[in-house]
């Protein structure tokens, strides 16, 4: 059988065109992809079942399961909002330096707000008064969270009407004076008592703060305000009708002070979760304002 020559600039004599490896075959619509198809990635788990809910990390279900062409390139998925979206969505933890919920010990400062619950109902005006005398640490720790504008507000004006009698000298000045003036005189006097006691009770809650505190302001001051004005009581009484020169009086005034720093302390204690020295540090310039107005000017 005669060869046929093989024609000028033809490649039929060479092995793959001759064995029939370089003709095209079949271009068009049935013509293979050079690479194969991609496959989604797999991220530790897999669509759940019919009637079966997805679990988050649950293994993969291996080779049976359907492949999800979701995530290959060109392909989208759309998410609700706040929707985990895959093993790096906030809190899993699977991200590399991302957050963990479930491991959060940070505490979060929040000021003017109490960190624990109540530990119990707010007592009624005279069982708070019975309680700072009889059990004051177990009061003061039910009443941290509550304020108690109304009882302190009443017993410090009513303490600073009597306030002015106290005093020697200003006594006889009041009762020497004429109503129309005497009657303003212990007014005012009343109103100033107030204003000194918001006051020093706003720098004890500021310096409790400062000092690693987190208990609320109302229930800090108006306590305070409480508590001054109940502890002195009794020396005002003996300094109404024995003067305040009398010695008994002054051994009295030492006495109730001293009272005063015990619970102001305790207050302090309790309703900013501090240890003792550190609140009877925060009471220390109230502690030593209330010895200069009312303790020794009658010394």
């Amino acid at each position: 059988m005669t060869r046929r020559s093989a024609g000028t600039g033809t490649f039929e004599d060479v092995a793959g065109f001759r064995n029939g490896r370089g003709q095209n075959r079949g271009a068009g619509p049935q013509q293979q992809s050079q690479y194969p198809p991609q496959q989604p990635p797999h991220y530790g788990y897999g669509p759940a079942a019919d009637g079966e809910p997805e679990y988050f990390g649950a293994p993969d279900p291996g080779p049976g399961a359907a492949p999800s062409y979701d995530d290959r390139p060109g392909s989208t998925r759309s998410f609700a909002v706040n929707e985990a979206q895959g093993p790096y969505a906030q809190g899993s933890g699977n991200a590399p330096g991302s957050w963990n919920g479930d491991e959060d010990h940070i505490a979060t400062y929040r000021a003017g707000q109490a960190t624990a619950p109540p530990s119990g109902p707010r007592l009624h005006w005279q069982d708070l008064l019975r309680g700072i005398a009889l059990r004051p640490a177990a009061t003061f720790w039910q009443m941290r969270d509550y304020q108690v504008w109304a009882p302190a507000l009443t017993v410090t004006f009513l303490y600073g009407l009597l306030a002015v009698f106290g005093f020697d000298t200003a006594r006889a000045d009041v009762l020497n004076a004429t109503l129309s003036n005497s009657v303003p005189w212990v007014i005012s006097t009343a109103i100033a008592v107030i204003i000194s006691g918001l006051m020093l009770g706003a720098v004890t809650n500021a310096l409790a703060r400062q000092l690693g505190g987190d208990g609320a302001w109302a229930p800090t001051i108006s306590l305070a305000m409480l508590i001054t004005s109940l502890t002195d009581a009794p020396r005002l009484v003996f300094a109404i009708f024995l003067g305040g020169g009398n010695s008994f009086v002054q051994v009295l005034g030492w006495i109730t002070w001293i009272a005063c720093a015990g619970l102001l302390t305790s207050m302090v204690s309790k309703s900013h979760d501090l240890p003792w020295p550190k609140a009877l540090g925060a009471a220390s310039i109230q502690l030593i304002a209330l010895l200069v107005l009312f303790k020794l000017p009658v010394i």
